[in-house]
């Protein structure tokens, strides 16, 4: 039993490899991993946030498990919607420091993917816990805009829907100039592994430990012909 749990994207084969190294943490095999060394980059002090989650695109935010539900009806859950809906196309994925920090970001609009994060959210709503009031408290420490306070009171979290910007962070915050080096050190590395156009192809849901670690508890590919 885990303390919290979520439904993230989770790539897989080399650049799940790359990721894990990069972060510091195998989600998938639940182990640390050593990182690389870079000339003029200090990898594990720029890691250190993210380094929890793994390599990931959230769809549906981190989350307390409601009372009377169980891992194992999560697990039916996310087994049914991934028969049910069909994969989701990205142009391309891309490099860009956005809100402080970088991360591999869609180049254009990804509608498709915009309506499967969409549907996750609803549809997994059922099995969390309403937040605790110092959990309001510190999203609102964001600055939230109208719309995103009624996200977070509704749906536990301020970024879905209109909100909702698909992302695979790789690093904490940090300055333009800082973020600037990374990218160039990062985008060589990277454009090797991405195919374009990039597909979601499943949904993977997790397990946090105590220690704040979060694990992938298991992979569902997406093979629904469409969207329910």
């Amino acid at each position: 039993m885990f303390e919290r749990y979520a439904v993230f994207y989770t790539p897989t084969g080399a650049f799940a490899d790359w990721g894990a190294a990069w972060l510091g943490w195998d989600s998938a095999g639940g182990c640390h991993v050593p990182q690389p060394q870079l000339a003029g980059i200090d990898v594990p002090r720029i890691t250190a946030i993210p380094r929890k989650y793994g390599l990931h695109g959230t769809l549906k935010a981190p989350f307390h498990l409601s009372e009377g539900r169980s891992e194992a009806e999560l697990h039916k859950a996310a087994e049914h919607f991934a028969a049910h809906h069909p994969p989701a196309t990205i142009d391309a994925l891309a490099l860009r420091h956005t809100n402080g920090f970088v991360a591999l970001r869609p180049t254009t609009d990804a509608q498709s993917l915009s309506v499967l994060a969409a549907q996750v959210v609803r549809d997994f709503d059922a099995f969390r816990s309403p937040l605790k009031d110092e959990d309001i408290a510190r999203r609102r420490k964001s600055r939230l805009s109208p719309r995103q306070d009624a996200q977070l009171l509704r749906w536990g979290y301020p970024y879905v829907f209109e909100d909702f910007h698909f992302h695979l962070t790789l690093s904490g915050r940090m300055p333009a100039p800082q973020a600037a080096v990374l990218i160039d050190t990062l985008t060589p590395q990277i454009d090797t592994m991405l195919p374009a156009p990039f597909v979601v192809d499943a949904i993977t849901l997790m397990g946090q430990d105590a220690g704040g670690m979060f694990h992938q508890i298991a992979r569902y590919p997406l093979t629904g012909s469409q969207s329910v």
